[in-house]
C-alpha cells in the first residue's frame, strides 16, 4: 500500500483564527502562500499599509524560490553539481554561500552526533524519498548494505575558502533537513530590513514569529501525527521558532508498515521508534535554522537518548510522541502549552 501526504503543515497555524481576527482589528494582516522546499509556505505580515506588506512578502518569497532552485538535492542545481564532483572523486569550486552552508551544517550535525546529516543523501535516494511520489518498495539490499559499510558523512567533506573535497566518493549532500530553517533565517531578516516588525513564517510546520499581532502574541498549534487537529496551541515570543520533525507527511507503507523520510545514520533505515518531535527555540540570529536541525536528531535518537541530545543542543523546550502515541514533554515547555480537550496522559521530563 502506497500513501503520500498532501503537504499539510507539521504545526498548523491558526490561519482561520488569525484571519477573522484581521477583520475586526485595526491593522489588516496580509498573507501569501506558495509551494517551496516541497511544502506549502505561508507567509502572514501586519502593517498599516497594505502594499508594503505585500511587497516585502514577495521578497521573501523569491528568496525562498531562489534557495530552493539552488540547493536542491535531485534536480539541476548548485548542490547537483558539487555531488557530482564528489562522486568523481574531483575536488569542486563552490560559491561562498554554499561553502558557508556546508561548514555551518558540519557543526550543527557535530553538535547533534551526526543523527542529524546532510551528508547523507545517497541513501536518502536508496529509500526512494528524493522523489516527489514515493514508491512502497524497500532499498536494493547490496546498495544499501555498500552504503553501511562506507558510512558516508558531511564530516567527510573538507572546505578550504571556496574549494569543496571530500574524502569518500559516497558522500551526498541533501539540505533537506537543513535549508527550511536557514529560509525562516533569511525571511526574518528580509522583513525587518523592509521595516516589517509583526510577522509569521510558516514553511512546512516550521515556524518562526515576529513581533505579535496587534500585541497579542502568534498562536500556533502543535499538530498530532495521528489525529486531525492540533493537540496544543502554544504563543510565541518575538523571534522565537518551532521545529517539527514527524513521520506522517513524507513516507510510503509496505505490508502494514510504515516506513517515513527520517533516516537513522548508524542503521541506514527509517527511525521508527517516533511519531513527531518538536522543538521551540529561543530568539536569535539563528533560531530558524537551529530549530530545523535540532529536530531531526532528537527524533532519531530514541527513547533513551533524545534528552541527551536535546543537551548537547541546548534545547529546553521539546515534546515527543513515541511509536505508540506516548507522549513526553519537558518542564519548561509544559509550562507554556495550552492542551485542547481533555489533558492528555503525558511524562514531563526535565
Amino acid at each position: 500500500m502506497l500513501r503520500r501526504l498532501s503537504a499539510l503543515p507539521q504545526l498548523a497555524v491558526l490561519a482561520a483564527l488569525l484571519a477573522l481576527l484581521a477583520a475586526c482589528g485595526r491593522t489588516p494582516v496580509q498573507q501569501q502562500e506558495a509551494y517551496v522546499f516541497g511544502t506549502r509556505v505561508e507567509v502572514l505580515v501586519v502593517a498599516a499599509e497594505p502594499e508594503a506588506a505585500r511587497s516585502a512578502i514577495a521578497a521573501v518569497l523569491r528568496e525562498f524560490d531562489r534557495l530552493h532552485r539552488a540547493y536542491h538535492a535531485w534536480q539541476p542545481s548548485e548542490l547537483t553539481a558539487l555531488n557530482q564532483a564528489i562522486a568523481a572523486g574531483q575536488a569542486h569550486t563552490v560559491t561562498p554561500e554554499l561553502a558557508a552552508f556546508i561548514r555551518e551544517a558540519q557543526a550543527l550535525a557535530a553538535r547533534g552526533d551526526h543523527l542529524f546529516d546532510p551528508g547523507i543523501g545517497r541513501l536518502i535516494a536508496l529509500w526512494g524519498f528524493q522523489s516527489d511520489e514515493f514508491k512502497a518498495q524497500l532499498p536494493d539490499p547490496a546498495a544499501l548494505a555498500a552504503w553501511r559499510k562506507a558510512q558516508p558523512s558531511i564530516a567527510d567533506l573538507r572546505v578550504e575558502g571556496t574549494t569543496v573535497r571530500s574524502r569518500k566518493r559516497e558522500v551526498a549532500l541533501d539540505f533537506g533537513g537543513y535549508l527550511k530553517g536557514v529560509a525562516l533565517d533569511r525571511a526574518a531578516t528580509l522583513l525587518r530590513q523592509q521595516g516589517v516588525t509583526n510577522a509569521l513564517i510558516n514553511i512546512g510546520g516550521n515556524i518562526l514569529a515576529l513581533g505579535s499581532k496587534e500585541g497579542r502574541k502568534w498562536r500556533v498549534g502543535i499538530q498530532h501525527p495521528r489525529q486531525p487537529g492540533p493537540l496544543a496551541t502554544l504563543e510565541l515570543d518575538d523571534g522565537e521558532a518551532i521545529g517539527t520533525s514527524g513521520d506522517y507527511q513524507r513516507f510510503f507503507e509496505l505490508d502494514g508498515q510504515r516506513y517515513a523520510h527520517l533516516l537513522d545514520p548508524r542503521s541506514g533505515a527509517p527511525a521508527a521508534h517516533t511519531q513527531a518531535l518538536t522543538v521551540v527555540i529561543p530568539g536569535g540570529a539563528r533560531a530558524g535554522t537551529l530549530s530545523d536541525a535540532a529536530s531531526k536528531p532528537l527524533f532519531i535518537a530514541g527513547p533513551h537518548d533524545w534528552q541527551d541530545a536535546a543537551r548537547r543542543l541546548g534545547i529546553t523546550q521539546a515534546i515527543r510522541i513515541d511509536a505508540d502515541g506516548r507522549i513526553a514533554v519537558t518542564a519548561a515547555l509544559h509550562r507554556r502549552l495550552n492542551f485542547l480537550g481533555p489533558a492528555p496522559d503525558l511524562d514531563i521530563v526535565p
